[in-house]
């Protein structure tokens, strides 16, 4: 079983920035991907920015060049910077990890982020 620990949501005004971390821990060989999803009111959930095994990185488009995701030295723990956040980025965002061997899911209990205008 995997376990994980976000941290770093909270209030911040248009134009403004705030970072996420998320501490994987537990039975881990290692991970195919960990990153961040989110889920505004009403919609659905959705890819904001991953990041491989191997050191890729993927963003929904409409984070590109405002986020970014990193992973501390070998660890398990990735952090989403996000700078320039608009009101449209308000939502609650979800750390997700597939575990390497299984490719099992594992999923955050997220944390609210809310951009005001």
């Amino acid at each position: 079983q995997v376990q994980l620990v976000e941290s770093g949501g909270g209030l911040v005004q248009a134009g403004g920035s705030l970072r996420l971390s998320c501490a994987a821990t537990g039975s881990i060989f290692g991970f195919n991907r960990m990153g961040w999803y989110r889920q505004a009111p009403g919609k659905q959930r959705e890819l904001v920015a991953t990041l491989s095994g191997g050191g890729s990185t993927n963003y929904a488009d409409s984070v590109k060049g405002r986020f970014t995701i990193s992973r501390e030295n070998n660890k398990n723990t990735v952090y989403l910077q996000m700078n320039s956040l608009k009101p449209e980025d308000t939502a609650v965002y979800y750390c997700n990890f597939n575990s390497w061997p299984r490719s099992e899911d594992y999923w955050g209990k997220g944390t609210l982020i809310t951009v005001s205008s």
